[in-house]
């Protein structure tokens, strides 16, 4: 338990904090979510520990937004998750990508700069998706999980998943491609 909890703990962080945009309220969520994590399912085989963890995640992460709302109540404007029915693209466009290594660290200062440039505004363009998207994208890129893992996690269809996948990818895209940042010009993977 104490390994898979030390390996998850750097992603579920970022991961909340994309969510709900507060460093300590995200620190928060995953203590809290690693607890009940701990203290239920303890017992449980290490292989299913990814999956239980990502469901307790996103049901703290729903949980927070629910007493956010209650204690604002005269904030109405979180209400922008609505969806958008114009197409149900199929195509998903990432799956194609391969997974870049992570242990090539850019040699010279400017490569390093480049590299920290670009993912903080990829980071910024994901802050900026709808929340279903976002956990939908979060799950199946960051944290690598299937679409039937991603529907178990965000406990929906795995049609939705594609949907808000698909949905997330082209926002992206555009926002990215706003800023100058194109699959094209985005560096191979090695």
């Amino acid at each position: 338990m104490a390994d898979f909890l030390a390996s998850a703990e750097r992603k579920a962080f970022k991961q909340a904090v994309f969510a709900v945009k507060q460093d300590e309220s995200a620190l928060d969520i995953v203590q809290d979510s690693m607890m009940k994590l701990a203290e239920k399912y303890a017992t449980k085989p290490a292989e299913e520990l990814p999956m239980l963890f990502q469901r307790i995640l996103q049901n703290t992460i729903r949980d927070w937004y629910r007493r956010s709302k209650v204690r604002t109540t005269w904030t109405t404007l979180f209400s922008s998750f609505g969806s958008n029915n114009d197409d149900d693209d199929e195509r998903d466009f990432l799956e194609t990508l391969e997974a870049e290594n992570t242990s090539s660290i850019p040699v010279t200062p400017i490569d390093q700069l480049e590299q920290s440039q670009t993912l903080k505004i990829i980071e910024e363009a994901v802050e900026k998706l709808p929340a279903r998207q976002r956990e939908a994208f979060m799950l199946r890129y960051w944290e690598e999980f299937d679409v039937s893992e991603t529907a178990d996690a965000m406990g929906c269809s795995e049609g939705s998943v594609k949907t808000h996948c698909s949905r997330a990818v082209h926002a992206l895209s555009l926002l990215l491609k706003a800023k100058g940042i194109t699959l094209d010009t985005m560096p191979k993977p090695h």
